[in-house]
Protein backbone atom coordinates (compact mmCIF):
# COMPACT_ATOMS: atom_id res chain seq x y z
CA UNK A 1 0.00 0.00 0.00
CA UNK A 2 1.46 3.42 -0.95
CA UNK A 3 2.47 5.79 1.82
CA UNK A 4 -0.21 8.44 2.41
CA UNK A 5 1.24 11.87 3.15
CA UNK A 6 0.33 13.77 6.31
CA UNK A 7 0.81 17.51 6.61
CA UNK A 8 0.94 19.88 9.58
CA UNK A 9 -0.77 23.18 8.82
CA UNK A 10 -0.96 26.39 10.81
CA UNK A 11 -4.66 26.69 11.62
CA UNK A 12 -4.92 30.46 11.09
CA UNK A 13 -2.97 30.41 7.81
CA UNK A 14 -4.92 27.41 6.52
CA UNK A 15 -8.36 28.87 7.24
CA UNK A 16 -7.35 32.23 5.77
CA UNK A 17 -6.21 30.59 2.53
CA UNK A 18 -9.37 28.47 2.52
CA UNK A 19 -11.44 31.66 2.33
CA UNK A 20 -12.58 31.80 5.95
CA UNK A 21 -12.99 35.37 7.30
CA UNK A 22 -10.53 36.28 10.04
CA UNK A 23 -8.64 33.03 9.75
CA UNK A 24 -11.32 31.17 11.72
CA UNK A 25 -13.10 28.02 10.63
CA UNK A 26 -16.32 28.47 8.66
CA UNK A 27 -17.32 24.92 9.63
CA UNK A 28 -19.35 24.53 12.83
CA UNK A 29 -18.02 21.16 13.98
CA UNK A 30 -15.23 18.67 13.43
CA UNK A 31 -17.60 16.36 11.53
CA UNK A 32 -18.60 19.20 9.21
CA UNK A 33 -14.94 20.09 8.59
CA UNK A 34 -14.05 16.46 7.88
CA UNK A 35 -16.91 16.28 5.39
CA UNK A 36 -15.54 19.38 3.66
CA UNK A 37 -12.07 17.79 3.39
CA UNK A 38 -13.42 14.95 1.24
CA UNK A 39 -13.21 17.20 -1.83
CA UNK A 40 -9.44 17.05 -1.37
CA UNK A 41 -9.50 13.30 -0.63
CA UNK A 42 -8.29 14.18 2.85
CA UNK A 43 -9.28 13.65 6.44
CA UNK A 44 -8.50 15.35 9.73
CA UNK A 45 -5.88 13.25 11.48
CA UNK A 46 -5.58 15.44 14.57
CA UNK A 47 -7.37 18.62 15.62
CA UNK A 48 -5.50 21.62 16.99
CA UNK A 49 -4.91 22.29 20.68
CA UNK A 50 -7.54 24.94 21.50
CA UNK A 51 -5.64 26.00 24.63
CA UNK A 52 -2.93 27.57 22.46
CA UNK A 53 -3.15 31.07 20.94
CA UNK A 54 -4.83 30.92 17.53
CA UNK A 55 -1.62 31.77 15.68
CA UNK A 56 0.16 28.75 17.19
CA UNK A 57 -2.50 26.11 16.62
CA UNK A 58 -1.70 23.26 14.22
CA UNK A 59 -3.97 20.90 12.30
CA UNK A 60 -2.76 17.50 11.11
CA UNK A 61 -4.32 16.46 7.81
CA UNK A 62 -3.88 13.12 6.06
CA UNK A 63 -4.11 13.01 2.25
CA UNK A 64 -5.56 9.82 0.79
CA UNK A 65 -4.46 10.24 -2.82
CA UNK A 66 -0.85 10.01 -3.95
CA UNK A 67 -1.84 11.32 -7.41
CA UNK A 68 -2.44 14.86 -6.12
CA UNK A 69 0.91 16.21 -4.83
CA UNK A 70 -0.54 19.72 -5.16
CA UNK A 71 -2.51 18.98 -1.97
CA UNK A 72 0.60 18.18 0.11
CA UNK A 73 0.98 21.72 1.43
CA UNK A 74 -1.10 24.28 3.31
CA UNK A 75 -1.83 26.46 0.30
CA UNK A 76 -2.71 23.61 -2.06
CA UNK A 77 -5.11 21.87 0.32
CA UNK A 78 -6.70 25.17 1.30
CA UNK A 79 -7.05 26.17 -2.36
CA UNK A 80 -9.09 23.06 -3.09
CA UNK A 81 -11.47 23.78 -0.21
CA UNK A 82 -11.79 27.44 -1.17
CA UNK A 83 -12.62 26.79 -4.81
CA UNK A 84 -14.92 23.87 -3.99
CA UNK A 85 -16.94 26.07 -1.65
CA UNK A 86 -17.54 28.79 -4.22
CA UNK A 87 -14.27 30.71 -4.25
CA UNK A 88 -12.83 31.86 -7.54
CA UNK A 89 -10.13 29.68 -9.05
CA UNK A 90 -6.84 31.63 -9.10
CA UNK A 91 -5.32 32.90 -12.34
CA UNK A 92 -1.58 32.34 -12.66
CA UNK A 93 -0.20 34.65 -15.33
CA UNK A 94 3.47 33.82 -14.79
CA UNK A 95 3.37 30.48 -16.66
CA UNK A 96 4.98 30.06 -20.06
CA UNK A 97 3.56 27.61 -22.57
CA UNK A 98 4.85 25.75 -25.62
CA UNK A 99 5.64 28.27 -28.33
CA UNK A 100 5.81 31.26 -25.97
CA UNK A 101 8.67 33.71 -26.33
CA UNK A 102 8.99 35.21 -22.87
CA UNK A 103 11.91 37.35 -21.79
CA UNK A 104 13.28 36.88 -18.30
CA UNK A 105 15.83 38.75 -16.23
CA UNK A 106 17.38 35.58 -14.82
CA UNK A 107 18.89 32.52 -16.45
CA UNK A 108 20.24 29.11 -15.43
CA UNK A 109 22.67 27.37 -17.78
CA UNK A 110 22.65 23.56 -17.71
CA UNK A 111 25.92 22.04 -18.90
CA UNK A 112 26.15 18.85 -20.94
CA UNK A 113 28.37 17.37 -18.19
CA UNK A 114 25.31 16.81 -15.98
CA UNK A 115 23.21 15.07 -18.63
CA UNK A 116 24.02 11.49 -17.59
CA UNK A 117 23.60 11.97 -13.85
CA UNK A 118 20.78 14.43 -13.06
CA UNK A 119 19.93 16.35 -16.22
CA UNK A 120 16.91 18.59 -15.57
CA UNK A 121 16.27 21.80 -13.65
CA UNK A 122 13.33 24.12 -13.08
CA UNK A 123 13.26 27.32 -11.08
CA UNK A 124 11.69 30.70 -10.38
CA UNK A 125 12.00 33.72 -8.10
CA UNK A 126 9.43 34.61 -5.44
CA UNK A 127 9.52 38.10 -3.95
CA UNK A 128 7.50 40.96 -2.49
CA UNK A 129 6.68 39.58 0.93
CA UNK A 130 8.69 38.84 4.06
CA UNK A 131 8.72 35.14 4.96
CA UNK A 132 7.07 34.43 8.31
CA UNK A 133 7.98 31.52 10.57
CA UNK A 134 4.79 29.49 9.75
CA UNK A 135 5.36 30.16 6.07
CA UNK A 136 8.99 29.00 6.17
CA UNK A 137 7.96 25.86 8.06
CA UNK A 138 5.33 25.12 5.42
CA UNK A 139 7.80 25.71 2.57
CA UNK A 140 10.25 23.26 4.13
CA UNK A 141 7.43 20.75 4.70
CA UNK A 142 6.28 21.03 1.07
CA UNK A 143 9.88 20.67 -0.06
CA UNK A 144 10.32 17.46 1.93
CA UNK A 145 6.93 15.96 1.01
CA UNK A 146 7.49 16.52 -2.70
CA UNK A 147 11.08 15.25 -2.59
CA UNK A 148 10.35 12.24 -0.36
CA UNK A 149 7.05 10.98 -1.80
CA UNK A 150 6.72 12.40 -5.30
CA UNK A 151 10.49 12.51 -5.85
CA UNK A 152 11.32 9.01 -4.54
CA UNK A 153 13.44 10.15 -1.59
CA UNK A 154 15.07 12.91 -3.71
CA UNK A 155 16.11 10.39 -6.37
CA UNK A 156 13.98 11.97 -9.12
CA UNK A 157 13.14 15.37 -7.56
CA UNK A 158 14.88 17.58 -5.02
CA UNK A 159 14.35 21.23 -4.14
CA UNK A 160 16.49 24.07 -2.83
CA UNK A 161 15.78 27.60 -1.56
CA UNK A 162 18.24 30.51 -1.78
CA UNK A 163 18.43 34.24 -1.02
CA UNK A 164 18.48 35.94 -4.41
CA UNK A 165 20.42 38.97 -3.15
CA UNK A 166 23.53 36.83 -2.63
CA UNK A 167 23.51 35.31 -6.13
CA UNK A 168 25.41 36.63 -9.16
CA UNK A 169 23.50 35.59 -12.28
CA UNK A 170 23.52 33.53 -14.46
CA UNK A 171 23.53 30.33 -12.41
CA UNK A 172 25.49 27.33 -13.70
CA UNK A 173 24.34 23.75 -13.25
CA UNK A 174 27.12 21.31 -14.11
CA UNK A 175 28.72 17.95 -13.38
CA UNK A 176 32.03 17.78 -11.50
CA UNK A 177 34.52 15.30 -10.06
CA UNK A 178 33.31 14.68 -6.47
CA UNK A 179 36.89 14.92 -5.15
CA UNK A 180 37.71 18.20 -6.91
CA UNK A 181 35.20 20.55 -5.23
CA UNK A 182 34.70 21.46 -1.58
CA UNK A 183 32.41 23.86 0.32
CA UNK A 184 30.84 24.37 3.74
CA UNK A 185 27.45 22.60 3.74
CA UNK A 186 24.46 23.67 5.83
CA UNK A 187 24.74 22.89 9.54
CA UNK A 188 28.51 22.43 9.22
CA UNK A 189 31.49 24.65 9.96
CA UNK A 190 34.36 23.33 7.82
CA UNK A 191 34.67 22.67 4.08
CA UNK A 192 34.07 19.13 2.77
CA UNK A 193 34.50 17.68 -0.69
CA UNK A 194 31.38 16.24 -2.30
CA UNK A 195 32.58 12.72 -1.56
CA UNK A 196 33.33 13.65 2.05
CA UNK A 197 29.83 15.08 2.41
CA UNK A 198 28.39 11.68 1.50
CA UNK A 199 30.48 10.01 4.20
CA UNK A 200 30.43 12.61 7.03
CA UNK A 201 27.42 14.95 6.80
CA UNK A 202 24.09 13.57 8.17
CA UNK A 203 22.22 14.48 4.97
CA UNK A 204 25.07 13.11 2.89
CA UNK A 205 24.86 9.77 4.67
CA UNK A 206 21.07 9.70 4.32
CA UNK A 207 21.06 10.33 0.56
CA UNK A 208 24.44 8.91 -0.45
CA UNK A 209 22.70 6.06 -2.30
CA UNK A 210 21.68 8.51 -5.03
CA UNK A 211 25.16 9.70 -6.03
CA UNK A 212 27.87 7.56 -4.46
CA UNK A 213 28.35 5.27 -7.47
CA UNK A 214 28.30 8.05 -10.08
CA UNK A 215 31.63 9.23 -11.60
CA UNK A 216 30.25 12.77 -12.02
CA UNK A 217 28.21 14.63 -9.39
CA UNK A 218 25.89 17.64 -9.97
CA UNK A 219 26.78 21.09 -8.65
CA UNK A 220 24.95 24.44 -8.68
CA UNK A 221 27.05 27.63 -8.72
CA UNK A 222 26.58 31.27 -9.59
CA UNK A 223 28.62 33.11 -12.24
CA UNK A 224 31.44 33.75 -9.73
CA UNK A 225 31.69 29.99 -9.15
CA UNK A 226 30.28 30.43 -5.63
CA UNK A 227 28.48 27.22 -4.68
CA UNK A 228 24.72 27.27 -4.07
CA UNK A 229 24.22 23.55 -3.49
CA UNK A 230 25.18 19.97 -4.16
CA UNK A 231 21.86 18.60 -5.52
CA UNK A 232 20.11 16.57 -4.28
CA UNK A 233 22.13 16.31 -1.06
CA UNK A 234 22.66 19.65 0.69
CA UNK A 235 22.77 23.44 0.20
CA UNK A 236 25.85 25.50 0.95
CA UNK A 237 26.02 27.35 4.25
CA UNK A 238 26.77 30.62 2.43
CA UNK A 239 24.19 31.02 -0.35
CA UNK A 240 21.73 28.28 0.58
CA UNK A 241 20.32 29.39 3.94
CA UNK A 242 16.87 31.04 3.74
CA UNK A 243 15.71 32.72 6.95
CA UNK A 244 12.55 34.25 8.42
CA UNK A 245 12.24 37.81 7.12
CA UNK A 246 13.75 37.17 3.68
CA UNK A 247 11.59 38.75 0.98
CA UNK A 248 13.15 37.46 -2.23
CA UNK A 249 14.12 33.84 -2.78
CA UNK A 250 15.24 31.68 -5.66
CA UNK A 251 13.54 28.26 -5.80
CA UNK A 252 15.18 25.52 -7.85
CA UNK A 253 14.34 21.88 -8.41
CA UNK A 254 16.59 19.30 -10.05
CA UNK A 255 15.81 15.77 -11.10
CA UNK A 256 15.75 12.97 -13.62
CA UNK A 257 12.19 13.24 -15.00
CA UNK A 258 11.45 16.58 -16.60
CA UNK A 259 7.64 16.31 -16.49
CA UNK A 260 7.47 15.43 -12.78
CA UNK A 261 10.12 18.02 -11.99
CA UNK A 262 8.29 20.77 -13.89
CA UNK A 263 5.00 19.87 -12.20
CA UNK A 264 6.64 20.04 -8.76
CA UNK A 265 8.02 23.51 -9.59
CA UNK A 266 4.56 24.60 -10.72
CA UNK A 267 3.01 23.39 -7.46
CA UNK A 268 5.47 25.35 -5.33
CA UNK A 269 5.08 28.48 -7.49
CA UNK A 270 1.27 28.37 -7.23
CA UNK A 271 1.45 27.85 -3.46
CA UNK A 272 3.73 30.87 -3.01
CA UNK A 273 1.54 32.96 -5.31
CA UNK A 274 -1.49 32.08 -3.18
CA UNK A 275 0.51 33.22 -0.15
CA UNK A 276 0.95 36.68 -1.69
CA UNK A 277 4.32 36.37 -3.43
CA UNK A 278 5.08 37.71 -6.90
CA UNK A 279 6.52 34.98 -9.12
CA UNK A 280 9.23 35.83 -11.66
CA UNK A 281 10.04 33.13 -14.23
CA UNK A 282 13.57 31.88 -14.87
CA UNK A 283 14.94 30.73 -18.22
CA UNK A 284 16.67 27.35 -18.20
CA UNK A 285 19.11 26.97 -21.09
CA UNK A 286 20.30 23.43 -21.86
CA UNK A 287 23.37 22.38 -23.83
CA UNK A 288 21.48 19.26 -24.91
CA UNK A 289 18.01 18.36 -26.18
CA UNK A 290 15.16 17.76 -23.72
CA UNK A 291 11.50 16.73 -24.20
CA UNK A 292 10.58 20.41 -23.70
CA UNK A 293 13.34 21.85 -25.89
CA UNK A 294 16.69 23.48 -25.18
CA UNK A 295 15.29 26.70 -23.72
CA UNK A 296 12.51 26.35 -21.16
CA UNK A 297 11.08 29.25 -19.18
CA UNK A 298 9.78 27.94 -15.88
CA UNK A 299 7.17 27.76 -14.38
CA UNK A 300 6.06 25.97 -17.55
CA UNK A 301 2.59 24.66 -18.46
CA UNK A 302 2.90 21.44 -20.47
CA UNK A 303 -0.30 19.52 -19.62
CA UNK A 304 -2.62 18.29 -22.37
CA UNK A 305 -6.43 18.63 -22.28
CA UNK A 306 -8.49 15.47 -21.86
CA UNK A 307 -11.86 14.79 -23.51
CA UNK A 308 -14.63 12.76 -21.91
CA UNK A 309 -17.96 12.04 -23.58
CA UNK A 310 -21.22 12.39 -21.66
CA UNK A 311 -21.98 8.76 -22.47
CA UNK A 312 -18.79 7.68 -20.69
CA UNK A 313 -19.63 9.82 -17.68
CA UNK A 314 -23.05 8.17 -17.55
CA UNK A 315 -21.48 4.72 -17.85
CA UNK A 316 -18.95 5.43 -15.10
CA UNK A 317 -21.34 7.14 -12.66
CA UNK A 318 -24.60 5.35 -13.48
CA UNK A 319 -26.49 8.62 -13.89
CA UNK A 320 -27.12 10.82 -16.90
CA UNK A 321 -25.60 14.31 -16.55
CA UNK A 322 -25.84 17.26 -18.90
CA UNK A 323 -22.74 19.04 -20.20
CA UNK A 324 -23.56 22.08 -18.04
CA UNK A 325 -23.78 19.93 -14.91
CA UNK A 326 -20.37 18.47 -15.72
CA UNK A 327 -18.88 21.93 -16.30
CA UNK A 328 -20.26 23.19 -12.98
CA UNK A 329 -18.81 20.18 -11.14
CA UNK A 330 -15.40 20.61 -12.76
CA UNK A 331 -15.40 24.33 -11.93
CA UNK A 332 -15.84 23.43 -8.24
CA UNK A 333 -12.68 21.32 -8.55
CA UNK A 334 -10.72 24.22 -10.05
CA UNK A 335 -10.68 22.66 -13.52
CA UNK A 336 -11.37 24.74 -16.62
CA UNK A 337 -13.54 22.89 -19.12
CA UNK A 338 -15.67 23.45 -22.23
CA UNK A 339 -18.44 21.66 -24.09
CA UNK A 340 -17.29 20.02 -27.29
CA UNK A 341 -18.25 17.33 -29.82
CA UNK A 342 -15.12 16.91 -31.90
CA UNK A 343 -12.89 14.49 -29.98
CA UNK A 344 -14.61 11.12 -29.99
CA UNK A 345 -17.01 9.30 -32.31
CA UNK A 346 -19.74 6.88 -31.31
CA UNK A 347 -20.54 3.46 -32.77
CA UNK A 348 -22.51 5.00 -35.63
CA UNK A 349 -19.60 7.26 -36.58
CA UNK A 350 -21.29 10.45 -35.36
CA UNK A 351 -19.49 12.86 -33.08
CA UNK A 352 -20.41 12.51 -29.44
CA UNK A 353 -21.13 15.34 -27.03
CA UNK A 354 -18.80 15.72 -24.10
CA UNK A 355 -16.46 18.01 -22.18
CA UNK A 356 -12.81 18.86 -22.69
CA UNK A 357 -11.01 19.47 -19.40
CA UNK A 358 -7.84 21.55 -19.07
CA UNK A 359 -5.81 20.48 -16.00
CA UNK A 360 -4.85 23.35 -13.67
CA UNK A 361 -1.20 24.37 -13.73
CA UNK A 362 -0.55 22.47 -10.50
CA UNK A 363 -2.06 19.15 -11.64
CA UNK A 364 -1.01 16.45 -14.10
CA UNK A 365 -3.23 13.54 -13.04
CA UNK A 366 -5.66 13.69 -16.00
CA UNK A 367 -4.53 10.67 -18.02
CA UNK A 368 -7.89 9.24 -19.14
CA UNK A 369 -11.56 10.06 -19.43
CA UNK A 370 -12.04 8.27 -16.11
CA UNK A 371 -9.97 10.98 -14.40
CA UNK A 372 -12.30 13.66 -15.73
CA UNK A 373 -15.28 11.64 -14.53
CA UNK A 374 -13.77 11.34 -11.07
CA UNK A 375 -13.53 15.13 -10.75
CA UNK A 376 -17.10 15.46 -12.02
CA UNK A 377 -18.21 13.01 -9.34
CA UNK A 378 -16.37 14.79 -6.51
CA UNK A 379 -17.37 18.25 -7.75
CA UNK A 380 -21.03 17.26 -7.88
CA UNK A 381 -20.70 15.69 -4.38
CA UNK A 382 -20.97 12.01 -3.60
CA UNK A 383 -24.06 12.69 -1.50
CA UNK A 384 -25.90 13.91 -4.60
CA UNK A 385 -26.02 10.40 -6.09
CA UNK A 386 -28.93 8.25 -5.05
CA UNK A 387 -27.92 4.84 -3.65
CA UNK A 388 -29.10 1.84 -5.67
CA UNK A 389 -29.30 -1.82 -4.80
CA UNK A 390 -27.43 -4.22 -7.12
CA UNK A 391 -29.76 -5.81 -9.67
CA UNK A 392 -27.48 -8.56 -11.03
CA UNK A 393 -27.21 -11.90 -9.27
CA UNK A 394 -23.89 -13.64 -9.79
CA UNK A 395 -22.23 -16.74 -8.36
CA UNK A 396 -18.50 -16.67 -7.72
CA UNK A 397 -16.37 -19.61 -8.72
CA UNK A 398 -12.70 -20.49 -8.72
CA UNK A 399 -10.81 -20.06 -11.98
CA UNK A 400 -9.27 -23.09 -13.73
CA UNK A 401 -5.72 -21.94 -12.91
CA UNK A 402 -6.62 -21.62 -9.21
CA UNK A 403 -8.07 -25.15 -9.13
CA UNK A 404 -5.02 -26.51 -10.97
CA UNK A 405 -2.65 -24.62 -8.63
CA UNK A 406 -4.36 -26.18 -5.61
CA UNK A 407 -3.87 -29.61 -7.14
CA UNK A 408 -0.14 -28.92 -7.60
CA UNK A 409 0.15 -27.71 -4.00
CA UNK A 410 -1.51 -30.84 -2.63
CA UNK A 411 0.85 -33.08 -4.60
CA UNK A 412 4.00 -31.21 -3.52
CA UNK A 413 2.88 -31.25 0.12
CA UNK A 414 2.31 -34.99 -0.20
CA UNK A 415 5.89 -35.32 -1.51
CA UNK A 416 7.22 -33.75 1.69
CA UNK A 417 7.57 -30.13 0.57
CA UNK A 418 6.57 -27.17 2.76
CA UNK A 419 4.64 -24.31 1.18
CA UNK A 420 6.07 -20.77 1.28
CA UNK A 421 4.53 -17.41 0.36
CA UNK A 422 6.70 -14.51 -0.86
CA UNK A 423 6.50 -10.91 -2.07
CA UNK A 424 6.33 -10.44 -5.81
CA UNK A 425 8.69 -7.46 -5.63
CA UNK A 426 12.41 -7.46 -4.85
CA UNK A 427 15.75 -5.80 -5.46
CA UNK A 428 17.93 -6.18 -8.53
CA UNK A 429 20.67 -7.59 -6.33
CA UNK A 430 18.46 -10.49 -5.19
CA UNK A 431 16.49 -11.15 -8.37
CA UNK A 432 19.30 -10.73 -10.92
CA UNK A 433 22.82 -10.43 -9.54
CA UNK A 434 22.74 -13.20 -6.94
CA UNK A 435 21.04 -15.53 -9.45
CA UNK A 436 23.74 -14.90 -12.10
CA UNK A 437 21.16 -13.45 -14.49
CA UNK A 438 21.37 -10.72 -17.12
CA UNK A 439 18.15 -8.92 -16.19
CA UNK A 440 17.06 -8.50 -19.82
CA UNK A 441 13.45 -9.55 -19.16
CA UNK A 442 12.96 -8.25 -15.64
CA UNK A 443 10.38 -5.50 -15.09
CA UNK A 444 11.53 -2.40 -13.21
CA UNK A 445 9.00 -0.26 -11.33
CA UNK A 446 9.10 3.37 -12.43
CA UNK A 447 8.56 5.01 -9.04
CA UNK A 448 9.34 2.54 -6.21
CA UNK A 449 9.24 3.61 -2.56
CA UNK A 450 12.42 1.60 -1.84
CA UNK A 451 15.09 -0.19 -3.86
CA UNK A 452 14.25 -3.40 -1.99
CA UNK A 453 10.95 -3.50 -3.93
CA UNK A 454 12.11 -1.98 -7.20
CA UNK A 455 11.68 -4.98 -9.53
CA UNK A 456 8.94 -7.52 -10.25
CA UNK A 457 10.24 -11.05 -9.92
CA UNK A 458 10.61 -13.01 -13.15
CA UNK A 459 11.28 -16.30 -11.32
CA UNK A 460 10.36 -17.98 -8.03
CA UNK A 461 13.83 -19.44 -7.51
CA UNK A 462 15.33 -16.26 -6.01
CA UNK A 463 12.62 -16.24 -3.34
CA UNK A 464 13.31 -19.88 -2.48
CA UNK A 465 17.05 -19.24 -2.30
CA UNK A 466 16.47 -16.31 0.06
CA UNK A 467 14.59 -18.63 2.45
CA UNK A 468 17.35 -21.21 2.27
CA UNK A 469 20.01 -18.56 2.96
CA UNK A 470 18.56 -17.97 6.46
CA UNK A 471 17.76 -21.61 7.25
CA UNK A 472 21.25 -22.99 7.82
CA UNK A 473 20.56 -23.91 11.45
CA UNK A 474 17.53 -26.06 10.63
CA UNK A 475 17.82 -29.83 10.35
CA UNK A 476 18.40 -31.02 6.77
CA UNK A 477 17.03 -31.86 4.29
CA UNK A 478 14.98 -28.75 3.48
CA UNK A 479 12.20 -29.07 0.90
CA UNK A 480 10.19 -25.93 0.14
CA UNK A 481 7.96 -24.71 -2.68
CA UNK A 482 5.74 -21.83 -3.77
CA UNK A 483 2.96 -21.50 -6.31
CA UNK A 484 2.51 -17.90 -7.38
CA UNK A 485 2.80 -15.23 -10.04
CA UNK A 486 5.83 -14.08 -11.96
CA UNK A 487 6.06 -11.40 -14.68
CA UNK A 488 8.58 -10.60 -17.39
CA UNK A 489 9.01 -8.37 -20.43
CA UNK A 490 7.48 -9.81 -23.60
CA UNK A 491 7.24 -7.76 -26.80
CA UNK A 492 4.71 -10.21 -28.23
CA UNK A 493 2.09 -9.10 -25.68
CA UNK A 494 -0.05 -5.97 -26.11
CA UNK A 495 1.22 -4.43 -22.87
CA UNK A 496 4.82 -5.54 -23.41
CA UNK A 497 4.85 -8.04 -20.54
CA UNK A 498 3.50 -11.45 -19.53
CA UNK A 499 2.18 -12.55 -16.14
CA UNK A 500 2.21 -16.29 -15.50
CA UNK A 501 1.36 -18.71 -12.69
CA UNK A 502 4.47 -20.70 -11.73
CA UNK A 503 5.35 -23.49 -9.32
CA UNK A 504 8.87 -23.39 -7.89
CA UNK A 505 10.50 -26.00 -5.64
CA UNK A 506 13.85 -26.35 -3.87
CA UNK A 507 15.57 -29.27 -2.12
CA UNK A 508 18.63 -28.57 0.07
CA UNK A 509 20.71 -31.31 1.67
CA UNK A 510 23.55 -33.76 1.13
CA UNK A 511 21.22 -35.99 -0.91
CA UNK A 512 20.22 -33.19 -3.33
CA UNK A 513 21.44 -34.00 -6.84
CA UNK A 514 20.18 -34.08 -10.42
CA UNK A 515 18.85 -37.64 -10.12
CA UNK A 516 16.70 -36.87 -7.06
CA UNK A 517 15.37 -33.73 -8.74
CA UNK A 518 14.49 -35.68 -11.90
CA UNK A 519 12.73 -38.35 -9.81
CA UNK A 520 10.62 -35.80 -7.95
CA UNK A 521 9.72 -34.02 -11.18
CA UNK A 522 8.60 -37.35 -12.61
CA UNK A 523 6.44 -37.96 -9.53
CA UNK A 524 4.77 -34.55 -9.84
CA UNK A 525 3.94 -35.02 -13.52
CA UNK A 526 2.69 -38.59 -12.90
CA UNK A 527 0.08 -37.37 -10.40
CA UNK A 528 -0.83 -34.46 -12.69
CA UNK A 529 -1.35 -36.94 -15.58
CA UNK A 530 0.89 -34.90 -17.88
CA UNK A 531 3.52 -36.03 -20.37
CA UNK A 532 6.84 -34.19 -20.68
CA UNK A 533 10.34 -34.45 -22.10
CA UNK A 534 13.67 -32.97 -21.06
CA UNK A 535 16.62 -31.55 -22.91
CA UNK A 536 19.91 -30.05 -21.75
CA UNK A 537 19.72 -26.47 -20.49
CA UNK A 538 22.39 -23.75 -20.28
CA UNK A 539 20.54 -21.76 -17.59
CA UNK A 540 23.33 -19.91 -15.68
CA UNK A 541 21.63 -20.49 -12.33
CA UNK A 542 22.44 -24.22 -12.57
CA UNK A 543 25.61 -26.31 -12.98
CA UNK A 544 26.36 -26.91 -16.70
CA UNK A 545 25.48 -30.48 -17.65
CA UNK A 546 23.30 -30.89 -14.56
CA UNK A 547 20.32 -28.84 -15.67
CA UNK A 548 17.46 -29.63 -18.01
CA UNK A 549 14.65 -27.75 -19.68
CA UNK A 550 11.15 -29.19 -19.25
CA UNK A 551 9.40 -29.62 -22.60
CA UNK A 552 5.63 -30.08 -22.93
CA UNK A 553 3.81 -30.03 -26.25
CA UNK A 554 7.06 -29.15 -27.98
CA UNK A 555 7.53 -25.97 -25.94
CA UNK A 556 9.80 -25.25 -22.95
CA UNK A 557 7.68 -24.71 -19.85
CA UNK A 558 10.27 -24.87 -17.08
CA UNK A 559 13.71 -25.89 -15.87
CA UNK A 560 15.28 -27.95 -13.08
CA UNK A 561 18.72 -29.04 -11.95
CA UNK A 562 21.55 -28.55 -9.46
CA UNK A 563 22.10 -24.94 -8.34
CA UNK A 564 25.46 -23.48 -9.46
CA UNK A 565 28.12 -23.15 -6.70
CA UNK A 566 28.50 -19.44 -7.41
CA UNK A 567 24.75 -18.95 -6.91
CA UNK A 568 24.98 -20.84 -3.62
CA UNK A 569 27.92 -18.67 -2.56
CA UNK A 570 26.04 -15.47 -3.47
CA UNK A 571 23.29 -16.49 -1.05
CA UNK A 572 25.60 -17.89 1.61
CA UNK A 573 24.18 -21.42 1.26
CA UNK A 574 26.67 -24.13 2.25
CA UNK A 575 24.89 -27.33 1.18
CA UNK A 576 24.02 -28.68 -2.29
CA UNK A 577 20.64 -27.57 -3.65
CA UNK A 578 18.42 -28.69 -6.48
CA UNK A 579 15.57 -26.53 -7.69
CA UNK A 580 13.15 -26.10 -10.51
CA UNK A 581 10.14 -24.13 -11.69
CA UNK A 582 7.23 -24.88 -14.01
CA UNK A 583 4.82 -22.67 -15.95
CA UNK A 584 1.43 -23.93 -14.70
CA UNK A 585 -0.54 -21.83 -17.21
CA UNK A 586 1.10 -23.90 -19.97
CA UNK A 587 0.01 -27.17 -18.32
CA UNK A 588 -3.74 -26.51 -18.13
CA UNK A 589 -5.52 -28.75 -20.63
Amino acid sequence: MPYMPKIDVNEEVFYTLAGCPGGKSRWNSRDEFEEALTCAKAELDEDSDKSLPIGERTLKIELNDTNRPDLWGTAGCARQLRVYNGGKAPEYTFFSRPGDVRKTAHKVKVAASVKQVRPYLAGFIANGKAISDPMLRDMIQTQEKLAWNFGRKRRTISMGLYRTSLIKWPIIYKGVDPDSVSFVPLQWDVPLTLREILKQHPKGKEYAFIQEHEPVHPLLTDSRDFILSYPPIINSNDLGAVQVGDSEIFVELTGTDIASLTLAASIVACDLADNGFTIEPVEVEYEFDTPFGRNVVTPYYFQEPVFCSLSRIEKFLGEKLSANECLQALTRMGVKAEKTTDCERGQNGNKTEGVRAYPPEYRNDFLHAADVTEDVMIGRSLNSFKPERPTDFTIGRLSPITLFSRQVKEILIGMGYQEMIYNYLGSRKDLVEKMRGDGKKIIRIFNPMTENYEYVRDSILASLMESESISGRSVYPHKIFEVGKIAYLNDAENYGSSTRQYAGFLHAGTDANFNTAAAELQTLFYYLSREYEVEESSDPRFIPGRAAAIICGGKPIGVFGEIHPETLENWGVTVPCTAGEIDLDALIL
